[in-house]
């Protein structure tokens, strides 16, 4: 099953059990209304206030993360486009073997970098990929120490060696960004209470005679959609949103290496 799968399930589980809960506050808030007409909603106002306004704050924090660590990610394929683009161009330092030798490494790295983004979503398949471009890195490396020291000119050691180990540092930030989420348990809590504040809601809605579906259905479909949006932006490439624009640059990249 992939990712996309699971959580358009699990946003369907959250809409249908927020139905649920509405109907079960509404059928609650009913049998207190029959005991205690009067009496039974006091002080309840600033209680559910609490909860919804606990509810709302949590929304917005995590939505607000995740659109955040989307965009950093984005900005970080743009400087590893840069990093790439400038390494590469300054291979032209060195002299004619050793430059084609290269070469020919930067576009096999360019291309273990796109299949480990742009791959499958079997980890053991991403990491073998991960791994590939981590050897390539250090053949880089190393060929172009060595062809530093054969060629020992100030210039070319000052300006390519850097310009490498920029493009290495910068795989292993974007390693990293990749891996950045809040806990599990701010899920859980935020979960924890849309299904709370649809009891309220539910129990909130007791005084009427029939049921106003449209309120019911808008409601529950209105917070299953915010959180599968939130997840969806916080595991890009696994969902339905993606990174393709960005990702079109490395492509680009690749294609210009000639």
């Amino acid at each position: 099953m992939t990712f996309a799968v699971s959580l358009l399930i699990k946003a369907l589980l959250l809409f249908l059990g927020m139905i649920l809960l509405i109907e079960v506050g509404r059928r609650i808030g009913t049998r207190r209304l029959a005991v205690d007409s009067e009496g039974s909603s006091a002080g309840t106002g600033v209680m559910d206030g609490a909860v919804f306004g606990l509810l709302g704050l949590l929304m917005a924090f995590t939505f607000s993360g995740a659109a955040t660590r989307f965009d950093t990610r984005r900005q970080l394929v743009v400087e590893e486009v840069n990093d790439i683009g400038t390494a590469y161009l300054r291979l032209d330092l060195l002299s004619g073997p050793s430059r084609v030798a290269l070469q020919g490494k930067f576009r096999r790295y360019v291309d273990s970098r796109i299949e480990y983004f742009q791959g499958p979503e079997d980890l053991r398949v991403r990491e073998a990929n991960f791994r590939r471009s981590v050897a390539l890195q250090n053949e880089i490396w190393s060929e172009a120490v060595a062809a530093c020291k054969a060629e020992p000119q100030v210039p070319t050691t000052m300006l390519l060696l850097p310009a490498l180990n920029q493009m290495i540092d910068i795989t292993s930030t974007r390693l990293m960004a990749t891996r950045m989420h809040p806990p599990g348990v701010v899920f859980v809590l935020l979960i924890s209470l849309a299904l709370l504040s649809a009891l309220l809601a539910g129990r909130g809605m007791a005084g009427s005679k029939a049921r106003n579906w449209i309120h019911i259905i808008g409601y529950a479909s209105i917070f299953a959609i915010t959180v599968y949006v939130i997840l969806d932006i916080e595991y890009p490439r696994l969902g339905l949103i993606r990174m393709d624009a960005a990702d079109q640059m490395l492509m680009d990249l690749r294609a210009s290496m000639k």
